[in-house]
């Protein structure tokens, strides 16, 4: 059998409304309960808690400058409606982890993405995969 992540916990400073603003830019819908649950996927969820970072605060670190970051593999219909919504909330998204607030999508490995910070700071990425990826 191959691994498989199941769920990760996300910290967040309210964690119904970071699920719900994830839930809507990427499309899906929030499970309420213990966690504020989103399904990615058949086999992953992620689990928004009510939980500070160890720093002390949500998202990015301004000492370290590091944040929880999050990447995506999406189909090209699925890349273009997430950066329709992305862009129609006027998020700032950019080509890099350093650079994600350049207004610039990056092109790599035959597909193309973004980043940008949900608002406890963690950096998302989205990316398109090759066709020919298997």
């Amino acid at each position: 059998m191959a691994i498989e992540l199941d769920h990760t916990i996300v910290p967040a400073k309210d964690k119904t409304a970071a699920a719900e603003f994830f839930a809507e830019i990427f499309g899906l819908k929030v499970n309420h309960g213990h966690f504020a649950e989103v399904q990615i996927n058949e086999h992953l969820t992620f689990d928004f808690a009510d939980e500070p970072e160890l720093w002390g605060g949500p998202g990015f670190d301004p000492g370290t400058g590091q944040s929880h970051h999050y990447a995506f593999h999406v189909s090209e219909a699925e890349y273009e409606a997430i950066f329709a919504r992305v862009e129609a909330k006027g998020i700032a998204y950019g080509s890099g982890p350093f650079s994600h607030k350049d207004k610039r999508i990056y092109r790599r490995r035959g597909g193309r993405g973004f980043y940008f910070e949900d608002p406890n700071g963690h950096l998302l990425e989205v990316m398109t995969v090759p066709e020919t990826r298997s």
